[in-house]
């Protein structure tokens, strides 16, 4: 299996490559070292057709100043930090109020979706993959520590796309990486993912406030159209939420195992996404706020264009008591190992 190379775009004086994975199976993945961000994913639907399933951008120019962090790889910190702050060791840290001005949103205004990696592609016989390298630096978007981040894409012959995260610091650092792909089944370019059958294994939630910040509770999702223990639409029940689904499900995963978390179904395509990781949670988002961005080939992308299966461990983990601990220390290495898994049905 091959890693093609081609040149992206020119950033600030730098040469941004795109990294082209394929396998056996005509499925391809193609990242740029620019974010970590996977620019398009290429699926066989039941018929064996070929078609890119996620949403982006032609050009990077978009990807820097306007993107909703389409397949950015997030970090140090995925979702929400209330008011921006946190104590840790005693000492408050003030990050950047990059949401409505309230509230710390993936990582800051300079995320790792906004930086370059330093990335080696790796060819096997049975997949082929692409190891992306970030030295974060202390007091980088004000978090303490030096912190060294590896991300790898890897692509085998049984049409996974496998993210493995990898993190060391020099000093104690809130981390919690995830991927931010949005994914539409039917291809990028339909028109919403109202009708994919959703199915998410988890039996519990963290309820939010206005601000989506969670309120530290935890609550079953039995009776409420959260409820996603058995498959249905994910249309079916969303106007009785209150702009759409942007909510966190608690896996149950305390051992941190490698478990399958969600399962997506598109009718129409016959694609089946499963989604796997050893995280405690994961963030399941509707695409509520695509309303009018202008995507590739000059496609317009409306609101529920595509959904965002996002693992992780729990927002606003640092400043809430009984969450699963997002510190990382010196001595202690971070691992998050997660997959999208594709089948026909």
């Amino acid at each position: 299996m091959s890693v093609q190379q081609r040149k992206f775009a020119q950033f600030q004086g730098n040469p941004i490559t795109m990294y082209i994975l394929s396998n056996k199976n005509g499925m391809k993945a193609e990242i740029i070292d620019y974010g970590a961000i996977l620019v398009s994913l290429y699926v066989p639907d039941r018929g064996g057709n070929i078609a890119d399933v996620t949403l982006g951008f032609d050009e990077l120019e978009s990807y820097a100043e306007r993107s909703p962090y389409f397949g950015a790889t997030v970090g140090r910190v995925a979702n929400r930090i209330d008011s921006g702050s946190f104590t840790l060791d005693g000492v408050e840290y003030q990050l950047a109020k990059n949401e409505n001005g309230r509230h710390h949103l993936h990582g800051g205004n300079k995320g790792f979706n906004n930086v370059i990696w330093r990335a080696q592609p790796l060819e096997e016989d049975d997949f082929s993959a692409v190891t992306l390298n970030y030295m974060s630096p202390d007091g980088e978007e004000n978090y303490p520590g030096n912190l060294n981040v590896t991300v790898t894409y890897t692509l085998t012959d049984e049409n996974e796309l496998k993210i493995d995260f990898d993190a060391v610091a020099d000093k104690a650092t809130p981390v919690n990486l995830t991927h931010h792909s949005y994914f539409n089944l039917a291809a990028e370019h339909s028109a919403d993912i109202l009708g994919h059958e959703m199915e998410i294994f988890a039996d519990s939630y963290t309820p939010v406030n206005d601000d989506l910040i969670p309120t530290g509770k935890i609550a079953p999702v039995a009776g409420t159209a959260l409820d996603f223990t058995h498959p249905h639409a994910i249309g079916e029940r969303i106007g009785q939420t209150q702009a759409g689904y942007d909510h966190n499900y608690i896996l149950g995963n305390d051992e941190q195992t490698y478990i399958l978390a969600a399962r997506t179904y598109e009718p129409k395509s016959g694609r089946v996404m499963e989604t796997y990781t050893n995280q405690p949670a994961i963030q399941f988002y509707s695409g509520n706020f695509l309303d009018g961005i202008k995507g590739k080939s000059g496609k317009t992308y409306s609101s529920h264009s595509a959904f965002c299966l996002e693992p992780q461990i729990h927002p606003n983990a640092v400043n809430t008591p009984g969450f699963p601990d997002a510190i990382l220390r010196p001595g202690q290495r971070y691992r998050h190992n997660m997959a999208y898994v594709f089948s026909v049905r």
